[in-house]
């Protein structure tokens, strides 16, 4: 079920248990972000619960080799599992104490899934897992196999395994550091920059090098002024990066939208088409932090905001934890009936529990008020077909999917959708044009599947 501010699934508190649009109109918004609820506030660091529960996914992969079995004690930064499929992606320990097993637990992926069970001893014991590299005088191989086996992923919501994009870089000038953070009400990736600029232009500098890139460019909204005073002055001992201001609109953090803003190009399935690579910001901030301290991806900046959480806030949290911990410790719940959604309210996914848990690329939790649709028939305005960033038509592919025309949509490049949200956003009669789009996807799925 598909989010976007006007949200129908709900849970209780108490019961917790090929055609393509001919006229491409704006593409993009203005939205109104609510980021002043996280923007300034104090950043809240979370204590690590009494149980923290690791799950084994990254991507639709659960093919990992568990390295640990039950009753071990491990520390902080011991490594509990590694991906073992086409990628390898470690999972480390957050906190100290001892393994109690492996528990089917809901994932933010809507589904459940197995997670390593570690009984917190709240001694926060560490291991030194990871040895600190001078990435200059690190090779370009070496940086990459560090990036491996640190466990660093994309961080602002996709976690694909940020190594893979360097090892087979080829003729790459040009680093894109994402930090528009353009849904509303996160600030996660603002605040991290903010508070660990060092770091930022550290793990950016080891990627320019491990592209054999002649440049980065990190992009922020030209409206956070402050932050960009502050990078700029930042820069001027890094020759190498530059900052780029881009508009604040809605969906300029998808990674082709800010591409063809800076660069004033399309390209069709991949950024090094056109030589760049791109990299969130928060992803860079931590692939710094493991290179200069050797710190593994074990705690996250998690913007936790929306009018159902009674402090909204960024939170420091530890991976592991539940979204329940999490929220007790800002206050509780503002009202009986809320939504939570794992991400933002426009590209997340709403759960039915609470029980899910932060992972290393979770960058929002937003809890909201349920609010009735009240939907009317389609008006038929083409809004949801101008503002397809993606250049597509969503209320025919709503149609064809209501029919079952698999082959329709097909046509009609539906698999091209990125879920951005903004045709149910944009729609005046308060349909959920996304999830219709969603569905005649999975459509797609199950016909190549067969």
């Amino acid at each position: 079920m598909s989010s976007v501010l006007h949200i129908s699934t709900v849970f209780n508190r108490k019961g917790l248990g090929g055609f393509m649009s001919v006229w491409i109109g704006p593409s993009q918004l203005h939205v109104d972000g609510h980021k002043e609820l996280t923007n300034y506030n104090d950043i809240v660091t979370i204590q690590a619960p009494k149980t923290v529960y690791i799950p084994l996914i990254n991507g639709l992969s659960t093919s990992f080799e568990v390295l640990v079995k039950e009753n071990d004690r491990v520390f902080v930064n011991t490594k509990l599992a590694v991906r073992n499929d086409n990628f390898t992606v470690p999972l480390f320990s957050p906190v100290s104490g001892v393994v109690k097993g492996i528990k089917k637990v809901m994932h933010a992926s809507l589904k459940p899934i197995d997670h390593i069970v570690i009984e917190n001893d709240g001694q926060n014991e560490k291991a030194q897992t990871l040895e600190p590299v001078n990435y200059e005088s690190a090779s370009r191989e070496e940086l990459i196999d560090f990036m491996m086996n640190a466990g660093i992923v994309g961080m602002g919501g996709a976690g694909f395994p940020s190594y893979i994009k360097y090892k087979f870089a080829k003729d790459i000038h040009t680093i894109v550091i994402n930090g528009v953070e353009c849904e509303p009400y996160i600030t996660a990736d603002y605040r991290m920059m903010e508070n660990y600029l060092e770091d930022l232009l550290v793990g950016t500098s080891a990627m320019i090098k491990m592209a054999q890139a002649q440049k980065a460019m990190i992009s922020v909204k030209k409206t956070k002024k402050a932050l960009i005073a502050k990078l700029e002055k930042a820069v001027e001992n890094y020759p190498t990066i530059e900052i780029k201001a881009v508009p604040d609109v809605y969906p300029m953090g998808w990674e082709r939208t800010l591409v063809y803003q800076i660069f004033k190009k399309r390209y069709d399935k991949l950024p090094s088409e056109l030589g760049l690579v791109v990299n969130n910001a928060t992803t860079a901030i931590a692939f710094g932090q493991a290179l200069t301290k050797g710190e593994t991806p074990t705690y996250k900046m998690v913007t936790v905001s929306g009018d159902g959480v009674s402090k909204p806030s960024n939170v420091f949290v530890a991976v592991g934890t539940p979204t329940s911990d999490i929220v007790a410790q800002l206050g509780g719940y503002t009202g009986e009936q809320i939504s939570c959604i794992a991400g933002g309210p426009m590209m997340g996914k709403t759960i039915v529990n609470d029980q899910f848990v932060v992972t290393p690329y979770t960058n929002a939790i937003t809890i909201l008020k349920t609010k009735p649709l009240d939907p009317i028939a389609c008006l038929r305005c083409g809004k949801c077909n101008d503002y397809c960033p993606a250049g597509l038509l969503p209320v025919r592919i709503n149609n064809a999917e209501e029919t079952k025309n698999v082959d329709l949509i097909a046509q009609l490049r539906a698999d091209q959708c990125i879920e951005c949200g903004l045709c149910s956003y944009v729609c005046p009669s308060r349909l959920d044009v996304t999830e219709g789009v969603k569905r005649a996807k999975k459509a797609l799925q199950l016909r190549k599947g067969a």
